[in-house]
């Protein structure tokens, strides 16, 4: 989808409503929503979208998730407010909100990193269909190494304030595209021993800080990119991925109830190994 090129305004919401089916799908399973709204797009010969747009139709990732937690994040808000005014920070709620907080921290001192040091990221080799690759195997060997050892003893009642910064230190490998933020996120927590679906619980209410912040910062740069990122096709965009995303979040929560992430590990590996063998047939794919 390259700016460059001009777009009725149809094709423009046709493409952005297939981005946010492919964010929406992508962005709670740990597969790397990141390297498949690289990946598709560039496979249908509409070029790379770019960080800024993919950063906004992120939105409507968060739109479901906030829906779908609002009891919990109503929860998490109140035990926030009730340990500022009577110091219970003991309490589940206060401690959740805490972790969250703290996991938010190192995502985003990377990202500002980013930001002022590395003003070329966007067309960086890190985003090239060979190092989404290799990322993604990689990533699948580490998850396979948790589903393996993890104990999963650990539920979120339970969860600690530095059990969330070492699985947001684990978010924070996310900026790297292939890496899959909740993939990196449910790794991590499954090494720390949690159960499956606490753990990706854990991960999607930590997304919440990260995928807002991401999405705002970008949102600018997204409208500045010509008629192709106009404000309807990016509302398509974050429309479908907003449903599409709600759908995601209930079907991995169940599924995690019952089964292992093994499916994952065998999808990760085969994405990986079919872009590293598309890039060897084709250099110029990048």
């Amino acid at each position: 989808m390259n700016p460059a090129t001009p777009l009725t305004l149809l094709e423009a919401c046709w493409r952005t409503l297939v981005l946010g089916v492919v964010q929406g799908l992508t962005e709670f399973l740990p597969i790397s929503s990141t390297a498949h709204l690289k990946v598709v797009p560039v496979l249908l010969g509409w070029g790379d979208p770019g960080v800024a747009v993919t950063a906004v139709i992120q939105l409507g990732s968060i739109l479901a998730v906030v829906a779908y937690f609002r009891s919990d994040l109503s929860q998490v808000f109140k035990g926030i407010a009730r340990a500022l005014r009577g110091g219970d920070w003991g309490h589940k709620d206060a401690r959740l909100g805490v972790a969250i907080a703290l996991g938010t921290v190192p995502i985003v001192l990377a990202g500002l990193a980013i930001k002022l040091f590395w003003p070329g990221y966007g067309a960086s080799p890190l985003r090239s269909l060979a190092s989404i690759g290799i990322v993604s195997i990689v990533m699948a060997l580490l998850l396979a190494l948790a589903e393996r050892i993890g104990q999963r003893r650990l539920q979120l009642p339970g969860v600690k304030p530095g059990d969330g910064l070492v699985v947001g230190l684990a978010q924070a490998l996310a900026i790297i595209p292939g890496v899959s933020r909740s993939g990196s996120t449910l790794t991590a927590a499954l090494l720390s021993g949690w159960e499956r679906s606490d753990a990706a619980r854990f991960s999607f209410l930590l997304g919440i800080p990260a995928i807002t912040l991401a999405g705002l910062v970008e949102l600018k740069d997204a409208l500045k990119a010509g008629a192709t990122y106009a404000p309807l096709p990016l509302l398509v965009g974050i429309c479908s991925a907003a449903l599409v995303s709600w759908l995601a979040i209930a079907w991995l929560l169940e599924f995690l109830k019952t089964n292992s992430t093994w499916p994952f590990v065998v999808y990760r590996l085969l994405f990986g190994a079919l872009l590293l063998g598309l890039v060897a047939g084709n250099p110029t794919l990048g």
